[in-house]
């Protein structure tokens, strides 16, 4: 009796050992769904018009092609329609494609991308390199393309992620392995993809800046080395005559970039041609990407440095001055150009700035207005969207040169920090990040 009595407890104690591997089993199987759900698998990768993919838009010029948006807003500002928290810290902007939203941030000084879906949930999380030491947050907005998203952390890693997958592709430290050299506050670039190539800019002795093959992170070509370290700028990719060409900005220099070879066309001593009026000697706080139109090249940088029109050759190999100006020193808000003019804010201090306006073709002071402090500037639908940095204040303002004529404004009071991430608009949508929340307003006409 006692014999069988033992079988039966041991037969019972293998099935319920049996009963647990499969239980850890499926717990495992459930884990890994949560982190890269059955769902994300249909995704439908088809880009719309309407998407918003990379730094800046579609064009990298912070100009929105939607219309039907509202032209005025209630006293409370447009309506929320949800507010998303547990993105990381960080004052990169969103990225919108293939009806998702890709956002980086930071945790435990790991910088990762989430995947959000439209209504404010998210999908999934991939930690992709190490946040900078200084101001721990991610800075690389995500560049979407051909159902891979492409980023840059704060110490200068750059990788590939494989949406579908919801996992690296390809990673390397692109800052050691090409020797960069960089400023106080590391790598804030937002990556450029062009035809089967993306571009990195790490500067320092060995090369400027890299061509990496956008499906395997090998490298296509390293441009020579200027001598020069990153500023914070992203490139942009420019169409003069019949050629493309690369424009960005270094500590020192502005330069033109042939993106087929890495040769370097020419070189603008900024900085040395323009001396700052500022104590930051030498001036490597660049933070501003070149707006480009009709063979002109307009650059600008905050801490009272000086704004520089450049008139490019026919054949894009060299360049001339046409004019500076001393008073859109823009600080990291970004500028736009509208019908032959020139729009952003000023620096007067960290902390404060004016809205300016100056003319496209002459640099001519259109208007220095101050409203609240500086801050970052959007347009969409015959509208400026302009976003002040210490308040947090959002205003609609009509983009005329005559004066800054606000229409309609509101405050952001979600979230915690620095108003510093740059909105964009997407399918009727406004959406604001700050710090570790993400929003979304309905601005569009119903």
């Amino acid at each position: 009796m006692r014999k069988h009595i033992t079988l039966i407890l041991g037969s019972l104690c293998l099935i319920g050992l049996i009963l647990y591997l499969i239980c850890l089993l499926l717990a495992n199987r459930w884990t890994h769904r949560t982190e890269a759900p059955t769902a994300q698998q249909e995704m439908q990768l088809e880009a719309k018009p309407t998407d918003w993919p990379q730094w800046h838009g579609p064009s990298r010029d912070s100009r929105s092609k939607e219309t039907g948006l509202l032209k005025t807003w209630p006293d409370s500002g447009p309506p929320l329609i949800w507010k998303a928290d547990g993105i990381g810290q960080g004052w990169s902007s969103p990225s919108i494609a293939y009806g998702h939203i890709f956002v980086t941030g930071t945790e435990s000084k790991k910088e990762f991308l989430a995947c959000l879906d439209l209504k404010g949930h998210l999908q999934w999380k991939v930690f992709y390199g190490s946040a900078f030491k200084r101001y721990p947050g991610a800075r690389s907005t995500a560049t979407v393309e051909d159902g891979r998203i492409y980023v840059i952390s704060g110490s200068g890693e750059v990788a590939c992620i494989d949406i579908p997958k919801a996992m690296i592709k390809w990673k390397l430290d692109g800052f050691t392995i090409f020797k960069g050299k960089t400023h106080s506050f590391g790598t804030a670039e937002c990556p450029l993809v062009y035809n089967d190539k993306v571009f990195y800019t790490p500067c320092g002795e060995q090369t400027t800046m890299v061509a990496l093959n956008k499906y395997t992170g090998q490298t296509v070509w390293h441009s020579p080395s200027i001598a020069d370290q990153t500023a914070y700028v992203s490139p942009v990719m420019i169409r003069h005559g019949t050629r493309d060409i690369l424009l960005t900005v270094t500590g020192m220099h502005i330069i033109a970039i042939d993106p087929s070879t890495g040769h370097i066309d020419w070189t603008y001593p900024y900085v040395r041609n323009h001396m700052t009026r500022n104590s930051v000697k030498p001036l490597i706080q660049n933070a501003i990407s070149p707006l480009y139109y009709d063979g002109q090249i307009y650059v600008t940088s905050g801490y009272n440095h000086v704004g520089v029109a450049l008139q490019l050759s026919e054949d894009g190999r060299s360049v001339s001055l046409l004019w500076e100006d001393r008073t859109l020193d823009c600080h990291h808000g970004g500028v736009i150009l509208h019908n032959g003019h020139i729009y952003g804010s000023s620096w007067h201090s960290n902390f404060t700035g004016n809205w300016v306006c100056l003319d496209w073709e002459t640099g001519r002071v259109r208007y220095d207005c101050h409203w609240f402090d500086k801050g970052s500037i959007l347009y969409a639908d015959k509208m400026l969207y302009c976003y002040e940095e210490q308040g947090g204040h959002i205003a609609l303002v009509k983009p005329t040169p005559d004066a800054f004529e606000i229409i309609s404004s509101f405050q952001i009071t979600i979230g915690a920090g620095e108003h510093w991430a740059h909105p964009i608009i997407c399918d009727g949508r406004l959406y604001v990040r700050r710090g570790d929340s993400l929003m979304a307003y309905d601005i569009k006409q119903r």
